[in-house]
């Protein structure tokens, strides 16, 4: 039978608890280094993959089964609430720290580039975009924000996909507040305008598009008119 580290590692291991419990835990406030290399440390900045930015409190040790595992304790700003990761799984669960300000300029860059990824296909379309949330990377997370946003403004999203753009845009938003210091409401504005001027640019390069096709198509069938006569 696996050990409970084991199993820790090889799960999406996470283990959320109440307020309450976390109260009666009794994190140990030092560097926890057996069997890994202590990645945080205590008031670090990290972010949970699809949950959102937490606060390190503390890494605990604790022994199950025989065997010792150290854990990140982590509360969750969000809804408050507690959560531990393994410190030898924090590759598996894609934990990470949180921006810095550079990132942020880079982020509103990337945001309003104009440049949308589109798929057409919804079964291929959600996969990419679920696959894009779990890596953990705010980067990928502002791609699907981007193309759900987009795709909201000429058809009906399903509830799913709605579900995605809302986790997505309050990631962004989230985020970004809490490394600039500045309230949600600031945030959502500065994304939003940014988001326009992606689509602005967008719609342009498609209204190019379009019109080289056209015009390329007319010269075609110039070309074989002027031949069949």
């Amino acid at each position: 039978m696996a050990s409970f580290c084991t199993f820790c590692v090889a799960w999406p291991a996470t283990f959320a608890y109440t307020r309450r419990t976390a109260q009666r835990a009794r994190p140990a406030y030092l560097p926890y280094s057996v069997g890994g290399h202590v990645t945080f440390q205590v008031g670090d900045k990290v972010i949970y993959p699809n949950h959102g930015l937490g606060v390190v409190q503390g890494i605990e040790t604790k022994t199950i089964l025989g065997t010792t595992c150290g854990f990140y304790h982590l509360r969750m700003v969000a809804n408050e609430t507690t959560v531990l990761v393994p410190v030898d799984n924090v590759d598996g669960v894609g934990l990470r720290r949180a921006i810095n300000d550079e990132e942020i300029e880079r982020l509103f860059s990337l945001l309003g580039d104009g440049k949308i990824d589109n798929h057409q296909n919804w079964k291929g379309r959600f996969k990419d975009n679920s696959d894009r949330m779990r890596t953990g990377s705010i980067y990928d997370v502002v791609e699907v924000l981007k193309s759900l946003t987009f795709l909201a403004r000429s058809k009906n999203l399903s509830f799913r996909e709605k579900r995605m753009l809302d986790r997505a845009k309050f990631l962004v938003i989230s985020e970004i507040s809490e490394v600039s210091h500045e309230i949600s409401a600031a945030i959502e504005e500065k994304v939003d305008r940014a988001l326009e001027r992606c689509f602005t640019m967008k719609n342009r390069s498609i209204a190019r598009a379009k019109t080289a096709k056209a015009t390329a198509t007319t010269r075609v069938t110039a070309r074989r008119t002027a031949k069949a006569s």
